[in-house]
């Protein structure tokens, strides 16, 4: 069974921000750029959680933000030294930022 993606709070803000700016680039003939790597390697890993939410690196205890309210916490490596932060909530994969 594949887990549910919820993007939520910065991570959905920051990814539809990114979305439009590569469908802009595209249209002004850009089709490979930063913006437009990252884009891909986000939608890439978010294929990666669905088919197995354990594939990124657990984050401890003791380095969870307590403003974030999670239990658990992984993170995963996109291009260009980003890192993508998510929790896993019963079937449902909420990614952070």
């Amino acid at each position: 069974m594949k887990a549910t993606i919820r993007l939520i709070g910065q991570a959905l803000k920051e990814y539809s921000t990114l979305k439009e700016t590569v469908k802009k680039e595209e249209k002004r003939g850009i089709t490979s750029s930063e913006n437009t790597t990252l884009l891909h390697s986000i939608d890439q890993k978010i294929d990666w959680l669905k088919e197995n939410p354990l594939v990124g690196e657990i984050v401890k205890k003791k380095d969870i933000p307590k403003e974030l309210d999670v239990d658990n916490l992984f993170k995963i490596r996109l291009a260009r030294y980003w890192r993508m932060l998510y929790t896993i909530r019963r079937q449902e994969i909420e990614i952070f930022c």
